[in-house]
């Protein structure tokens, strides 16, 4: 039997504003599995994204969370993204070699956004 990672979920007070957050940011698709409680983002590449709604969302640092890559400058990127609504959060380099930063979506879940130094 082989497996493969076919969905990423995020539990979220607002999974229809959160599902639609991260298809507008990443040029996803937003299917509606479940009306009001489960909304799944088609991204071109990698797996889908879900979002779960539940009353009250894990508490604390994410255990999980979504890496990107950019090749060039990630600074306008993360421009956009914080426009559009993300919060950065910690900024991070490994020499000369790469760099990453840390960001929140709306509702508080880390992404990161890596790129040459």
């Amino acid at each position: 039997m082989a497996l493969k990672v076919e969905m990423v979920t995020f539990d979220c007070t607002d999974a229809q504003a959160l599902a639609d957050w991260w298809a507008a940011q990443f040029g996803g698709k937003v299917h509606t599995l479940m009306p009001g409680e489960f909304f799944v983002v088609n991204l071109a590449e990698g797996p889908n994204l879900g979002f779960q709604q539940v009353d009250d969302p894990t508490p604390g640092k994410n255990r999980l969370h979504l890496d990107f890559h950019l090749e060039g400058d990630i600074e306008p990127e993360l421009e956009r993204l914080k426009a559009a609504g993300a919060t950065e959060t910690e900024r991070h380099a490994f020499g000369e070699v790469a760099r990453w930063v840390v960001l929140a979506d709306p509702e508080g879940n880390a992404f990161c956004i890596a790129g040459a130094a």
